[in-house]
């Protein structure tokens, strides 16, 4: 009986045999999902799609790059409307707002894409 770790007690082991090119693969693909080897063994043998934990710092970082989006957006609709002809052209200035605006959306829906998978 090993060690139980994580959240659920487990008390049986099961020997995996494998060659070098297999474990290579198999921990290339646990790496990638950031699973552990047990966990990740243990979904594909009972079935499961096995599901990768995204990184939260990083869907952190994407939710802080999508808030100063939105708030340099702000910025730039409050100087169109009170600076008008002010400056840079309206033209060039609403190309940028456009950009930020798609890139912001484009953020908004990946962040989304990794939430519902989880």
């Amino acid at each position: 009986m090993g060690k139980a770790q994580g959240n659920r007690p487990r008390g049986h082991r099961i020997d995996v045999w494998a060659d070098a090119e297999e474990l290579a693969e198999i921990n290339a693909r646990c790496k990638a999902l950031k699973l552990s080897r047990s966990e990740y063994l243990r979904n594909l043998g009972l079935g499961y799609q096995p599901k990768g934990q995204f990184d939260q710092e990083a869907i952190r970082n994407l939710v802080k790059v999508h808030a100063d989006q939105g708030r340099l957006g702000g910025l730039l609709k409050l100087w169109l409307s009170e600076r008008g002809g002010e400056g840079a052209p309206a033209s060039e200035v609403r190309s940028v707002l456009q950009q930020v605006e798609s890139l912001q959306m484009q953020l908004a829906r990946l962040v989304m894409q990794e939430s519902s998978k989880r």
